[in-house]
């Protein structure tokens, strides 16, 4: 895994002993249920048809199989087929004219802005993907670095979300405890893998009813499940302080 870049080293180290935030962007950062996933759903399913030679519907049940299976469709396309990464994410996240359909709010920003410590992009989608993304929604100078797809590939595999080996590479690389590591999410799996490992976790629900499907359609919306520390509708109701007092799994806050 390549280190991911960082910006504003210097202010990174006032924070000392302070909080590690890592964000999701997808249904956590914006909506992207609305526009965005269906665009690359269908560039995802129409390249899995040119390049494997196969009608729509098994196209369709491969991407979704895959990203069931894996959490990145792109990484069962490059083990079982040799697919090349670097092209599939060029291909498929080219979305022209994306950022017309990309809203940001102003209070997200003062909502990043309030919380202590530092804070990262931590997305299973491709940097260039991500930085247009955050650009859009007027966030792009609000994280020190993106950890995307390209930097999850550990010993010639990819290992997105919510695959543990990369949640230890990356708080390995960011040299911060699990219990001072928070992950903010919209997506259970991931968050169940993160408080196994010892992470706080946030459960973002602000467009989870649009967004939820596959593998978790079938998980409950309205009740808290125990691996998640605390559920918000928006950025604005994230708490430090609250975290610092949530049991995690041995039963003791943060030290």
């Amino acid at each position: 895994m390549r280190r991911p870049p960082l910006r504003h080293a210097g202010r990174a180290r006032q924070h000392g002993e302070g909080p590690v935030w890592l964000f999701d962007l997808d249904n956590t950062l914006h909506n992207a249920s609305d526009r965005v996933f269906a665009a690359l759903n269908v560039a995802m399913t129409a390249y899995i048809e040119r390049h494997l030679g196969v009608d729509t519907a098994q196209a369709n049940c491969l991407r979704r199989l895959y990203w069931a299976r894996y959490g990145a469709t792109l990484t069962g396309l490059v083990r079982h087929h040799g697919i090349d990464a670097a092209h599939f994410l060029a291909e498929t996240h080219a979305l022209p004219g994306m950022e017309a359909h990309l809203h940001g709010h102003a209070h997200d920003l003062a909502a990043l802005a309030r919380l202590p410590g530092r804070k990262f992009l931590l997305t299973n989608g491709p940097a260039a993907y991500a930085w247009r993304v955050l650009r859009a929604v007027g966030l792009g100078h609000a994280f020190e670095g993106v950890i995307a797809l390209e930097q999850m590939a550990m010993f010639g595999q990819l290992r997105p979300k919510p695959d543990r080996r990369m949640f230890r590479h990356v708080l390995a690389r960011l040299r911060v405890q699990p219990t001072r590591c928070v992950l903010v999410e919209d997506s259970l799996m991931h968050q169940k893998a993160a408080r196994s490992l010892g992470l706080r976790t946030v459960w973002v629900q602000r467009w989870t009813k649009a967004s939820v499907h596959g593998p978790e359609a079938h998980l409950p919306l309205r009740r808290r499940p125990s691996y998640v520390d605390q559920r918000v509708h928006g950025l604005g109701a994230l708490r430090w302080r609250a975290l610092v007092h949530a049991t995690g799994p041995s039963g003791r806050g943060f030290p």
